[in-house]
Order: C-alpha cells, then sequence, then structure tokens
C-alpha cells in the first residue's frame, strides 16, 4: 500500500474513532518546573477562551504518582504530551515535545464529542 494511501487510512480509523467516543478528554502531561511549563499553560489559557467546546483541558505533572501513572500508561518519555483521549481511555491521539500542536488540530477532537 503507498505511504499516502496508508497515512489516509490511519487518519480515517482515528476519525471514526472520535465519531464513536461520546466524550473526549484532552490532557497535558508536563514538568511544572521546566522551561516550558509557562508555554504548556498559555495554551491552556488561550486553548479554553478561544474554543468553547465544553471540554476541559486537564493539567497533570508528570512529577506526581497521577502523573507518572499516566505516563507509564501511555508509554509517555518525552514532555510535554498533549492526548485527546476516548472516554474510556482509548487514545486518539498525541503530541509530544517542545512544539505544541495547533490548538485547532486538538480542537477538531473536542467539537466531536
Amino acid at each position: 500500500m503507498p505511504a499516502s494511501v496508508a497515512g489516509i487510512v490511519v487518519l480515517l480509523k482515528q476519525l471514526a474513532a472520535v465519531c464513536y467516543a461520546r466524550r473526549v478528554k484532552v490532557l497535558i502531561l508536563y514538568r511544572p518546573k521546566s522551561e516550558h511549563a509557562t508555554k504548556v499553560e498559555s495554551f491552556v489559557r488561550d486553548f479554553q477562551h478561544q474554543h468553547d467546546t465544553g471540554v476541559k483541558v486537564e493539567l497533570v505533572s508528570a512529577d506526581t504518582r497521577e502523573g507518572a501513572a499516566t505516563a507509564s500508561l501511555y508509554d509517555i518519555w518525552a514532555f510535554p504530551t498533549v492526548m485527546a483521549l476516548a472516554d474510556d481511555g482509548h487514545m486518539l491521539n498525541m503530541w509530544q515535545g517542545d512544539s505544541l500542536p495547533l490548538m485547532s488540530e486538538v480542537a477538531a477532537y473536542t467539537y466531536a464529542s
């Protein structure tokens, strides 16, 4: 299967998962005392202000037990990590590292819920 077709198939599977998810949860796993903390917190504040989807973005510190458990569960080693999760915990999409996703990319998952 050509790479472009394979990419489309993956995208369609992700969109189908979003359509069947009753609620979507957006979770950001980060380190509050890192150089990225201000950028992450600004992203959350701006996202909530610009996208009135009714979905609250949850910030979770990777330095807590809950954060460490979440990182282990989803095999996350790079921070910050933005996750769109279905109500059953199924990973819909994940963005990792210094470059945060576009707010519209994250909002696309929340509008479908």
